[in-house]
């Protein structure tokens, strides 16, 4: 029951990020990390990556859906994690501090939460509430 709603609230955010990435594309291309190329095609395809893994991971009908959804989730969240930094730095360039390290702090810990969170959502992973097996009694 938990682990539904969460991934349902999960598919929820990632498919708000991902229309917003697709209709507003300017906070991510002013966030976006000088090395990487076509900024403006990543923006696009991210957006749209993050929308199939909404899809992937909201639908009830296939568990391996959900699961390449999981995955792909938690890649994205890890490609994206340079992005995240550079957003850090930039904003603590300014004057006057921008977000600050309040904000910017738990959303880099986060970072990391959001890559479990996926996959266990997902169903790719229990841990760690999966209980393991008990050894033979010997």
């Amino acid at each position: 029951m938990i682990r539904a709603a969460l991934r349902l609230l999960l598919a929820a955010f990632y498919a708000y990020a991902g229309y917003a990435h697709l209709v507003r594309p300017e906070p991510f291309l002013a966030i976006m990390p000088s090395f990487v190329p076509w900024p403006e095609q990543v923006v696009l395809l991210t957006g749209i990556a993050e929308l199939l893994g909404a899809t992937a991971l909201a639908q009830p009908f296939s568990a391996c859906l959900r699961q390449v959804g999981g995955v792909g989730l938690a890649l994205y969240a890890l490609c994206v994690w340079p992005a995240n930094v550079n957003h850090m730095l930039i904003d603590l360039a300014v004057p006057d501090g921008g977000w600050g390290l309040a904000y910017h702090v738990p959303r880099m810990a986060a970072q990391p939460l959001l890559i479990w969170l996926a996959l266990w959502c997902s169903g790719v992973t229990g841990w760690p509430f999966r209980r393991r097996p008990r050894p033979p009694a010997a």
